[in-house]
Order: structure tokens, then C-alpha cells, then sequence
């Protein structure tokens, strides 16, 4: 599916009816696609709770300082997506709903033993403490899991969505995942009552609890024949069995001709989007300890959740009607638009400390991310062939492990040098430098359009 195409759709006749019309085909969509959305929803939850509160419960249940503790969530967030790069391929030969479910039962057990290591009285003495390698022992195996978990589920929506689904199929699950993300802002009494060590023992069982959900919603039956229906509704033959399995001919030289980062132009599409992502990950590195130290003793410094979790709420509302309105506009030029419109509201926060304009960098920022985000995943998955699709979206999110890695780097600097704890601060220089880095992809994307259009064009 390309761009081109889709801009030289006849226009519908009623333009209300064109926005109504995918949400209609995406409610009579099979029963895995919505089993598949479900689970992701309980996730979304699970990974927002556990990296928002991240840097606090290692700096107040492990004993690390910021720095350390910015880097503890850097691993976490940065392995994610590298375990994806290496294990996406995994998917392809053990089927979507094996690798789902292995990916699940890993995360089961990680968290279990990220809630033992500040919980069950380690000791936290020490670099190595055994506190500390219990935590980083359960992001290991966390981090096994995560390396099947977004591969198979989105092979999953992939497989059984038909060309009248699949836009809507996508955007629904980065919204669903992202209502899963808005949850945690209802977790500040919770917290409040029995810790964010509490916290992640009831994450842990919440997860067990999606593991049952796919072992019997997304049962073998069932799936394989939503996947042969939504092959018959694509002109294909429902009885070919993608061929993952074989052997490449040609040896090496063969894989490296035919592997996606060996197209330059698909390359440069998902690596200049790592300054634009950065604000990805400041929105868990930098904005929840932004908010406790810069606004504290208000509300908003004393909740600080309900702000920091804004962001996927309004994903929420917003994915969908948005790829409704755009799901047949020009791709390149709607990530022109989405990551300008995500970028640019950050230098707002380089006035200084103010509520507007912090729920204005939210919303304007959200605005942005669901214009391009959701069209990005779904053009990687369109793009793979059938038998690769696990590890083309395992190759498109290894620039994300990158923007993870670099951006750990140096936010824990910034928390300490522009905002420390009893210090002075000077919040809006931080934020400026972080506008300037994120504002760079929308300039670098236009300034490629015309070497880009070669890729855009078929």
C-alpha cells in the first residue's frame, strides 16, 4: 500500500460517510483481531504503570541515584525494542499465537521478580546489591518476552484484517494500547496505600490474568480460520502456508540483497525518526519527575500521574478518528505533518513553569503522534512479505532501541542539572534543547521528499 495510491482515491460522496465507514468494518472484524486488542489493552496498562514509576521505585526501593536510575529504565525500555530486532523473526516460524503466548508467561515471571527485588527486604547495599540484581535479573527475562510479544501481536492484526480493515485494525490497537496507558492516572491512591512495590505485585497478576485471556479467546481453531477468511477476502489462497521455515537460497549474500535495511530509502524512513521519538521517551524519562519537582506541593506535583498519563488517553480518542479522516492520504506527507505538529509544541515548555502550557504540550504533541505513528506501524506491516513479517517490524523498531539508548544517555544529566531535587532550576533551557533535537526529523523528512518519493511511488 503505498501513499500515492492511496491520494488518487476517488473522493466518497458523503464525507461523514467515509469517517463512519471503517469504524463499521472494524466492529464486524473477527473474534482474534478483538481477543488480540483486549490483551493488548491489559498490556498497555502493565508497561505504562511499570515505566512510570520506574525511576522512583529504584531510587526509593533499590537504593540508586538518578543517573543509575535513568539508566535502569533505559535498559529496560532500549532492550525492549533491541530483544524485538533479534527474536521478531522467531514469530514467523512458531506462529503468531505460540509466540504470544511464551511472550506473556516471560513477562509473568519478570515482573514477579521485579516486585521481589524492593519488596522482600534485599538488601540494597552496594552497586551489585542483591536487591539490585534480583531488579535487573527481572527485567531480563521481561525483556525476552517483549522480544515476541509486539511482533506476534501485531502479526496478529496483520493476518486476519482484510484491506477494509487493516488501517482501522492498526489504529485501534495503538489506541487500545494506549487507553491501557491512560489507566495508571487512577493509580495515585493505590500507591498512595500500598506502595508502587504493591503495585507491581498486582501488575504481575494482572498479567497472568491477560496470559488466560489469549490461551482462550485466541484459541488454535479460531484463529486459523480467521486467518483463512481474511486471505480469501485478500485474493489469496487460504490452504498456502507462509515459508518461514525455509532456508534462504543464496546463502548470506542473498539474505543481506533482500533484507529491508538493504533499500537505503527504507532506512533513512525509520532511522530519522529517532529525534522525533526522543519525546517518547522523555515522556517516562524526564516528564513524571518534571512534574513531582517543578510543580511540587500542588496538585498536579502531588498527582503527578494524572499529567504524565494525559498523553494516552488522548491517543486514545484521537487514533482512530484520525485514521479515519486520513486513511487515504499520502503516508510521506502525513509524517511531515504528524512529526512537526509533535515537535514543535516542546519549545512551549522553554517559557518556564506553567499548567497551559504543559497540558498544551500534551494535547498538541498527542495531536502529532496519532497522525503518524499508527501509519507508520501499519505501512512496515503492508510492506513485509507474509512469511517476514515478525522481523521486518523487528527491524523497523531498531531505531527506537537506538532513540531509547541515546536518550537515556543524557536525560538522567538533565534531571540533575536543570531540575535537581532542592536545587535551582532551570526547566525551560532543558526543554528547549529536547525541542531542538525533536524538531530535526520533520526538517530532515522534507528535505528528503523528492529522493524519498522513489520509495513512496509503488
Amino acid at each position: 500500500m503505498s501513499g500515492a495510491d492511496h491520494s488518487e482515491s476517488t473522493p466518497s460522496a458523503s464525507p461523514l460517510r467515509e469517517i463512519v465507514q471503517p469504524f463499521v468494518d472494524a466492529a464486524r472484524a473477527p473474534r482474534p483481531l478483538w481477543g488480540n486488542n483486549l490483551q493488548y489493552l491489559i498490556e498497555g496498562f502493565m508497561y505504562f504503570g511499570v515505566i512510570n514509576y520506574l525511576v522512583i521505585y529504584c531510587i526509593e526501593n533499590i537504593g540508586t541515584n538518578e543517573l543509575q536510575a535513568g539508566w535502569v529504565v533505559t535498559v529496560l525500555a532500549g532492550g525492549i525494542t533491541f530483544t524485538q530486532f533479534l527474536m521478531g523473526g522467531l514469530v514467523d516460524r512458531w506462529g503468531v499465537r505460540r509466540g504470544l503466548l511464551l511472550a506473556l508467561g516471560a513477562l509473568v515471571i519478570g515482573r514477579a521478580l521485579l516486585a521481589a527485588s524492593g519488596t522482600l527486604g534485599l538488601s540494597t547495599e552496594g552497586t551489585f546489591s542483591p536487591a539490585f540484581l534480583t531488579l535487573m535479573l527481572g527485567i531480563g527475562v521481561i525483556l525476552l518476552g517483549y522480544g515476541l510479544y509486539e511482533p506476534a501481536s501485531y502479526s496478529i492484526v496483520r493476518r486476519v484484517t482484510t484491506p477494509q480493515t487493516s488501517a482501522m485494525g492498526f489504529a485501534m490497537l495503538y489506541a487500545l494500547m494506549n487507553l491501557g496507558g491512560f489507566l495508571p492516572a487512577f493509580l495515585s491512591p493505590a500507591r498512595q496505600a500500598i506502595g508502587i512495590g504493591g503495585l507491581f505485585w498486582v501488575f504481575t497478576g494482572v498479567t497472568a490474568l491477560a496470559l488466560v485471556l489469549v490461551a482462550v479467546i485466541l484459541d488454535r481453531k479460531t484463529m486459523d480460520k480467521a486467518i483463512a477468511e481474511a486471505k480469501i477476502a485478500r485474493g489469496e489462497d487460504p490452504r498456502e502456508q507462509p515459508a518461514a521455515a525455509q532456508k534462504t537460497r543464496g546463502g548470506l549474500k542473498q539474505w543481506l540483497r533482500e533484507h529491508p535495511m538493504a533499500d537505503p530509502r527504507f532506512s533513512f524512513f525509520i532511522f530519522v525518526l529517532i529525534p522525533v521519538q526522543t519525546l517518547f521517551a522523555h515522556n517516562y524519562l524526564t516528564l513524571p519527575l518534571y512534574v513531582k519537582r517543578v510543580y511540587e506541593g500542588s496538585w498536579i506535583g502531588d498527582n503527578f500521574e494524572v499529567i504524565v498519563n494525559l498523553n494516552p488517553l488522548l491517543i486514545f480518542l484521537l487514533v482512530p478518528v484520525v485514521a479515519a479522516m486520513t486513511y487515504k492520504k499520502d503516508i510521506y506527507r502525513l509524517m511531515i505533518v504528524g512529526t512537526a505538529i509533535m515537535s514543535a509544541p516542546t519549545f512551549l515548555l522553554a517559557f518556564g513553569p506553567s499548567v497551559p502550557l504543559l497540558v498544551s504540550y500534551i494535547f498538541i504533541m498527542t495531536l502529532g503522534e496519532a497522525i503518524w505513528q499508527p501509519r507508520f506501524l501499519q505501512y512496515v506491516a503492508e510492506t513485509a512479505p507474509e512469511d517476514k513479517m515478525g522481523a521486518y517490524l523487528g527491524v523497523a523498531r531498531l531505531p527506537w532501541f537506538l532513540t531509547k539508548m541515546i536518550t537515556g544517555l543524557y536525560a538522567g544529566w538533565f534531571l540533575m542539572h536543570y531540575i535537581p531535587e532542592g536545587g535551582p532550576m532551570h526547566s525551560g533551557a532543558m526543554w528547549f534543547w529536547h525541542g531542538l533535537i525533536a524538531v530535526s526529523t520533520p526538517v530532515l523528512l522534507l528535505l528528503a521528499t523528492r529522493w524519498m518519493r522513489g520509495r513512496f511511488a509503488h
